[in-house]
């Protein structure tokens, strides 16, 4: 028998070795194998009886390819497997398939697609757990025992007390030394043993456990329509129109069958939010994957989740790959949201890879959303791949909340200077602090000031690695690249001019905290931005403090505007919220600021008062903005969809964006020049003339951009790989990343 092998370190190859016989191998395992004579870890990823070399008489130049599809060259020998590292492997035949059509699809090689379903505490540790001395006390105390000092009693009655823990725990809390916990265990007051500690990221919390609600008539008939779906289900309802529970109970009817389900949420910051929901219903079956974990909990979940001792796993997009057994239910709530694209190689859509790996598990799929994307909305309405299942009314007696658009031109007219508030907005959230209720405030940018301009010269101050805009942070004085991270202290003069006096214009979230407290002495706030949530825990601390009513407003970012539910919320004001129609290289841009202010007004209103939405913008007219103040999402889809298809974009084509980078400016724009002219003469393909991307520099990189659309995306890689080979697209001088479905053009 012969079996391929992916190693871990050596990209884009597979290779063949001979399994000794009595070896007890199968697909998934992880594998030392011998590799040029260093011994490396890999995972079987095909087993086959026949070597796959052509035979000895054949021409030294043959090329045999594997069952990949990836060419291998013959060898004299082949080498046997050296060990196998663990019987229990980590990945099953169809995540082996699913990582295959990864690969293919999104044009990257198979180890890097490997490589992308396995957390990195579970690359560099494997399945080694965590050992630690656990002190436990042994009570009754055993007579004869030898009498201990008054300090050692106090320390046994505290051990006593909170029923023992782990010795770096105990040291830390009674502030003790390990000799002292050692010398209990000596004299027989404690055990002190050396114990596998299972790191379990909800550990400490307190979750009552909940049952089932009865369902609304519409709930009822999607629950019915998920559990009969033959293919993909688009749930698609209104804020508020109870989605969770349908899920939940959606859940429950597959885990009485005896199978496990994936629940995907695309903000970090609803996981906790989901995770208690969650684990109220299901306990212990729940287990979560995220990057916020510490190192040591994703591995000890994911490894919990392989042994199937979760069946219920909650995380946001790479937990699409969680290793459960038997799936039989993929969720993937708010599946509209660009959280779901992966920025970086393989630049998979976990809501894609969440489709194709439900139909090779033969389990249902649901896509959720109140706004939904236009390629899912396509999909069921228009080319029926998807089941469509409507729920267009709010659970209980909420409606949805009233909204009010506010013309700020009009604001500033009367004011003379760019506006934060309309008064009508302020009026609002002055009755709510009246009222004993909260208040949630909505924009998308973060900081004091995003531009920081010479008041002499104009010139804007921008990074000195990226062509970008330095905000301004108030809190500790600095100016940051949103992009790099980079920061630096204000200049004392502009260096174009010499001038020593700046404006700070426009306004981010720390200066709208700034401006309320001016404003609302009274009002306690909550800022929740990635500055405010860069700590552990920090998303469930503000969130649970807010829920709490331990504070009136809750300020944020994109992180607030979807899926978060706080019955006294009855005001939602959006600030900016024509920001994103100004990007204007987007075609998605009329599409993505719908969904925003959608979703976010949809926080209003969810408990038993009615809730009001306030809308501020320069845009009043914009049919995006019209459309989602009257909550009319067909009407919006429908015409948006009909002027895509009159312009060719997607969802009617395929469109890629292959991205040019090197430190030296003029060879990225001869390459991406001529990349385009020979790309060009491809048959099917449509290729826009190469330009600067709209963030021309990042991290010392200059970066140009050349967009590709076809009917398929097949067409798109095939062209890239005759002109762009795989394996050349990577060096020292040039990178070059293609981005199949593109979501962010920039």
């Amino acid at each position: 028998m012969f079996a391929q092998v992916a190693i871990e370190k050596i990209p884009n190859k597979l290779f063949t070795y001979r399994v000794t016989e009595g070896m007890g191998v199968c697909v998934g395992q992880k594998v030392t194998v011998p590799w040029k004579r260093i011994y490396h870890s890999g995972y079987i990823v095909a087993l086959t009886e026949e070597s796959p070399f052509k035979p000895k008489m054949q021409p030294p130049e043959a090329i045999q390819s594997n069952l990949f599809g990836e060419a291998e060259e013959p060898v004299k020998g082949i080498k046997a497997l050296t060990e196998i590292v663990d019987p229990l492997p980590y990945f099953s035949a169809t995540t082996i398939k699913l990582l295959q059509w990864l690969a293919n699809y999104y044009d990257v090689g198979f180890t890097l697609a490997l490589r992308s379903a396995l957390p990195a505490p579970v690359r560099e540790h494997g399945s080694h757990a965590q050992e630690r001395f656990v002190v436990a006390p042994i009570v009754p105390r055993p007579k004869g025992l030898p009498q201990l000092s008054k300090r050692l009693q106090e320390l046994y009655d505290d051990i006593v007390r909170v029923d023992g823990g782990t010795l770096t725990q105990l040291c830390a809390e009674f502030k003790t030394t390990p000799a002292s916990l050692r010398k209990l265990a000596t004299q027989g007051y404690v055990t002190c043993e050396r114990t596998i500690v299972q790191r379990n990221p909800l550990a400490g919390r307190k979750i009552l456990p909940s049952r089932p609600l009865p369902l609304t008539e519409e709930q009822a008939i999607a629950l019915e329509g998920i559990l009969q779906a033959k293919q993909p289900v688009l749930l698609f309802g209104v804020t508020g129109s109870g989605k969770t529970e349908v899920y939940m109970q959606a859940i429950a009817n597959v885990l009485a069958e005896g199978k496990s389900t994936i629940m995907l949420v695309p903000e970090i910051s609803l996981t906790p939010q989901t995770v208690n929901r969650f684990a109220s219903r299901f306990g212990k079956t729940v287990a979560v994957l995220h990057s916020a974990l510490s190192d040591g909990e994703r591995h000890d979940e994911w490894h919990r989740i392989r042994r199937g001792e979760a069946q219920v796993v909650v995380g946001p997009r790479s937990a699409v790959f969680a290793p459960v057994k038997d799936l039989g239910l993929l969720i993937v709530d708010e599946e509209h949201d660009g959280g779901y694209k992966q920025d970086e190689a393989p630049r998979y859509s976990a809501r894609d890879v969440a489709v194709v790996r439900a139909g090779l598990e033969g389990a249902i799929c649901v896509l959720g959303s109140a706004t939904p994307s236009l390629e899912s909305w396509r999909n069921a309405t228009e080319l029926k791949k998807y089941t469509l299942l409507r729920m267009t009314h709010r659970v209980g007696q909420s409606s949805l909340p009233g909204v009010t658009l506010c013309d700020m031109n009009h604001e500033r007219t009367q004011s003379g200077a760019l506006p934060i508030f309309s008064e009508r907005l302020i009026e609002a959230i002055k009755e709510r602090l009246l009222r004993g209720e909260q208040t949630i405030l909505f924009l998308n940018r973060r900081g004091y000031a995003p531009t920081v301009r010479c008041v002499a010269c104009k010139e804007t101050l921008t990074c000195e690695r990226c062509s970008m805009k330095l905000t301004y942070h108030a809190k500790d004085d600095t100016l940051r690249c949103h992009s790099c991270g980079a920061w630096q202290r204000p200049p004392t003069q502009c260096p174009i001019c010499g001038h020593s006096q700046f404006d700070r214009t426009g306004f981010g979230t720390q200066r709208v905290e700034q401006t309320l407290h001016a404003i609302l002495p009274q009002a306690r706030i909550i800022r929740m931005d990635a500055d405010s949530t860069s700590r552990r825990h920090s998303h469930d601390e503000l969130l649970n403090a807010f829920r709490a009513k331990e504070a009136d407003i809750l300020l944020g970012t994109q992180m607030i505007a979807k899926g978060l539910d706080f019955p006294n919320v009855t005001l939602v004001g959006i600030l900016a919220a024509d920001r994103s129609l100004d990007i204007a290289y987007d075609f998605r841009a009329a599409e993505r600021t719908f969904q925003l202010i959608a979703q976010v007004s949809g926080r209003a209103g969810r408990g038993d008062l009615p809730g009001e939405v306030f809308v501020q913008t320069f845009q009043p007219d914009h049919p995006a903005i019209q459309a989602a103040c009257r909550c009319a999402f067909e009407n919006f889809a429908n015409d948006e969809l009909a002027t895509r298809k009159e312009e060719g974009l997607p969802p009617y084509t395929r469109l890629a964006m292959l991205t040019f980078s090197a430190k030296d400016e003029k060879l990225v724009e001869r390459v991406a020049t001529e990349g385009a002219l020979r790309l060009a003469k491809a048959p099917g393909l449509n290729v826009l003339p190469a330009m600067p991307a709209p963030m021309e520099r990042k991290e010392d990189y200059w970066r140009w951009q050349v967009c590709l659309r076809a009917p398929t995306t097949k067409q798109i890689t095939h062209a890239c790989n005759i002109v762009f080979p795989a394996d050349n697209r990577y060096t020292d001088e040039l990178k070059i990343h293609l981005d199949i479905d593109a979501v962010f053009l920039g």
